[in-house]
């Protein structure tokens, strides 16, 4: 996909979320402006060098060096390289559908894709944000992690392993809306292991899940 149409998908996309404006879409109106500016980021890195320019281009929603400080977008520092590259290109061919992710997948070639899977894995993660303390929450979430022994698909300290991503310490409102998604069917696990684990968990266990991952400190 050329540039000048992503662009132009932007603008169409800015428009759209300026007219139904208001608090119930305000989420989708800073998505919006997030990939408006990463689009002219990446358009001023390509003026002085090749690109990717891992520091330069994903920065503005997932932070400097993939390392989010904001609850709502995930970290891809310490990600599995695997998982990175399989998720961009579920991004470009619509099996994971993101209005800015998507344009942003399509227009990189194999090549770029294996090199940002490369950088972020390489990155030292650290956690999305401070969560605040709620013993009886965190009980609940460890509880329910162990019952349905995440550990084997995301590694013993959920640190991620091949095509399962890294969990600890990732922002507790991305991963209680991944695990919704998950439940509803909204996003869908190529495996369906993650369809059907998130199927069995209450409206009440999804928020001790979150804030339970959310509060570990990720480590190798």
């Amino acid at each position: 996909m050329k540039r000048a149409k992503i662009l132009g998908i932007t603008v169409a996309v800015a428009l759209a979320a300026a007219i139904g404006a208001g608090a119930l879409y305000g989420r989708d109106i800073v998505d919006g402006m997030r990939f408006e500016k990463a689009m002219h980021e990446i358009g001023e890195a390509e003026k002085t060098g090749p690109w990717p320019q891992p520091h330069e281009t994903c920065f503005v929603c997932h932070g400097p060096r993939g390392q989010s400080l904001n609850a709502w977008y995930p970290a891809l520092t310490g990600q599995p390289k695997t998982y990175i590259a399989a998720q961009l290109h579920a991004f470009a061919s619509d099996h994971r559908s993101n209005p800015y992710m998507g344009p942003l997948a399509k227009d990189l070639t194999n090549a770029q894709i294996d090199a940002l899977a490369d950088y972020f894995a390489q990155q030292a993660p650290a956690r999305n944000e401070e969560v605040t303390a709620d013993a009886t929450l965190e009980k609940r979430g460890l509880a329910l992690v162990q019952a349905r022994s995440c550990q084997a698909c995301h590694g013993e300290k959920l640190m991620g392993k091949d095509q399962a991503p890294r969990l600890a310490g990732q922002g507790e409102d991305y991963l209680a809306k991944q695990l919704a998604d998950f439940k509803a069917g909204a996003r869908k696990d190529p495996t369906g292991a993650m369809n059907g684990i998130a199927a069995t968990l209450s409206s009440d266990d999804v928020p001790a899940v979150a804030r339970y991952l959310a509060g570990m400190s990720p480590g190798r």
